[in-house]
């Protein structure tokens, strides 16, 4: 009886196994992987018998309807579509239409139901923006140091650009919304409660342009907030009319305006509307409170200004600006300006032909960029200086008496003051001209802070890397307190999809958000720019090397060898695993070595 009980069981076995195969026999005829060709497959009509009972009852993927698989495959996060369409072609084209996409972003935004944001794939790209978006930020005081989230205005469609103010962090979206970032005490998990940064968040405006503020790196005195929006405006409405209070109601034109903000409420104490044929796209200030320059670019590529005190901005009155053609747009009228960056007493303009014009109003941050006041006029502040590079500039970040700039085949090249190691050339000497950093390119954005410069670069690994130099009091550069005359890698945890950073006097912030309409800027540099032979640049490192082995003779103590050997690894040009590599066995190297000098417990 026992035997014929285990062979009645064995049958039972077999019989499954058969109907298993036979229910999953279809997924193998799905399709083939990319890059093999295809089965030709026969025709329903020339199926045998066989090929129907071996099929069984089973129906494959092919056959559903495309809404069907749309409506499947949009419940599944952003990551597991973009795996599940690297798996063969026919998953490949089905999780790439615009049919599963825009499934998936009425899912992660609803309010995004009946509009888009352009370009070509507006489904895909407006899924990926608000599935990527994202505002990290670092602590730098404290005991714990690590990177936390704010809260995500689930109104917002992406992040396009973000500041840093005194109490608060503002957003503006994709579609011209700017949020209003607040922090709040809050109750914690153990009960407690804790002060927490941009835990709320409150729609400031609509229709914005461009925001700015304060360009010092001490959000301190980020006081206002000066808005770029578009109005509608009366007819009948003056021209260039400032006044303060709600804006007027009734139909009219399309007029651009600068609406000022406070930053700790977040009311509105200022606002100045132009004519409607004035249109811009950016705002800028430079200057101090007393005498506040908001320098404006038209569609065209031409900049305006005019002039505000800060100081009477909260008293209620109405009076006409002027509006004024900016000098560098009168001398150079055949030039298109493309952006702008200010900082206190200086601006930069970069024009659509890659080159780029300086404007310094302070003796002391010309002598500083420059290395000497010849050209220097305390009567013509305004006069354009042009700066001469090989190729054409796509970028660039100033700094308060330093800055970087990017070019086209993702060259880094610094200039200005160099007296805590901030251009990242290994050594402490200033550069009155670009100087290359040989051993960094391809940046995705570049910082330039008060006495130290951030970079974020892209890894091997399609991972993110944040490499920093310069001063690190404060905690400014993670990881490495006594600061770095060569760009090092910083002890932070950046988020994959990052591509902004910023650094204030007490934190470190990071957006995320991925574009796709966004191509890759940069180009192959060709051997005949390549600028520098193999063998100079031989020569070069040795020099560098050998001027690293003297410092490390002139080091006292085992724990300043550690930290010179470390910038040396740092200016090499080694891959990031490679350096890391380094840094790490380093740090063993240096415990060790501290447990053995550790005197014996009694």
């Amino acid at each position: 009886m026992a035997g014929r009980a285990d062979m009645s069981d064995r049958r039972i076995v077999r019989k499954f196994r058969r109907r298993k195969l036979q229910r999953f026999s279809h997924i193998s005829s799905i399709e083939e992987p990319l890059g093999q060709p295809k089965k030709k497959r026969r025709s329903s009509s020339t199926e045998t018998t066989e090929d129907k009972k071996g099929r069984g009852d089973s129906i494959s993927i092919q056959v559903f309807p495309p809404e069907l698989l749309y409506y499947i495959i949009s419940f599944l996060p952003v990551k597991d579509v973009v795996a599940l369409g690297q798996t063969c072609r026919y998953f490949y084209e089905v999780c790439d239409s615009e049919g599963v996409w825009q499934r998936i972003c009425r899912r992660l935004s609803p309010r995004l139901r009946d509009e888009n944001s352009g370009g070509s794939r507006p489904w895909k790209r407006s899924a990926i923006l608000n599935y990527t978006k994202g505002l990290y930020f670092q602590m730098f005081s404290g005991r714990r140091h690590f990177v936390s989230k704010t809260v995500a205005p689930l109104l917002s469609h992406g992040y396009r650009k973000f500041l840093p103010t005194k109490d608060h962090v503002f957003i503006l979206d994709y579609n011209g919304t700017l949020f209003f970032l607040k922090n709040a005490l809050v109750s914690s998990t153990m009960g407690h409660i804790q002060w927490r940064r941009a835990c709320r968040y409150m729609v400031l405006c609509r229709s914005a342009k461009d925001f700015a503020t304060d360009p010092r790196s001490d959000t301190v005195y980020r006081k206002y907030l000066y808005v770029l929006a578009t109005r509608e405006q009366p007819v009948t409405a003056a021209v260039g009319r400032s006044s303060e209070g709600s804006s007027p109601a009734g139909s009219g034109r399309l007029c651009d305006c600068v609406e000022v903000y406070l930053q700790s409420s977040g009311q509105r104490v200022f606002k100045m509307t132009f004519h409607f044929s004035m249109k811009f796209k950016q705002i800028v200030l430079v200057g101090q409170e007393t005498e506040r320059s908001l320098l404006l670019l038209t569609e065209e590529g031409k900049i305006y200004s005019l002039v505000v005190n800060e100081t009477q901005l909260d008293q209620p009155r109405s009076y006409t600006v002027q509006l004024a053609l900016r000098k560098v747009s009168k001398c150079l009228p055949h030039i298109s300006v493309r952006n702008m960056h200010s900082n206190q007493s200086s601006a930069v303009y970069l024009t659509d032909e890659g080159t780029v014009y300086f404007e310094v109003h302070s003796p002391g941050v010309y002598r500083d960029l420059f290395g000497t006041l010849h050209a220097f006029d305390p009567l013509d502040q305004q006069m354009p200086l042009a700066l001469s590079l090989p190729a054409k500039v796509l970028s660039c970040a100033l700094g308060y008496n330093h800055l970087g700039l990017v070019d086209e085949f993702g060259r880094i090249f610094m200039q200005g003051n160099n007296r805590y190691g901030q251009l990242g050339t290994g050594d402490k000497i200033d550069r009155g001209e670009p100087a290359q950093v040989h051993y960094l390119k391809c940046p995705i954005d570049l910082c330039c802070g008060l006495n130290h410069t951030l970079v974020l670069s892209q890894s091997g690994d399609f991972s993110k890397d944040l490499m920093g130099c310069g001063c690190g009091a404060g905690g400014r550069l993670p990881g490495w307190p006594k600061g770095s005359a060569s760009f090092v890698r910083l002890h932070t945890k950046v988020p994959p999809c990052a591509r902004r950073i910023c650094s204030t006097r007490e934190c470190l912030y990071m957006l995320s958000s991925h574009d796709i309409e966004e191509v890759p800027a940069y180009r192959e540099l060709p051997a005949s720019k390549a600028g520098v032979a193999p063998s100079d640049t031989e020569a070069m490192a040795a020099r560098a090397c050998e001027e690293y082995l003297s410092q490390l003779h002139k080091c006292p103590t085992l724990e300043g060898r550690m930290a010179k050997m470390k910038e040396a690894v740092g200016s090499m040009p080694l891959m990031t695993f490679q350096k890391d590599f380094f840094w790490e066995a380093l740090d063993m190297i240096q415990r060790a070595a501290e447990i053995q000098e550790a005197p014996a417990p009694s």
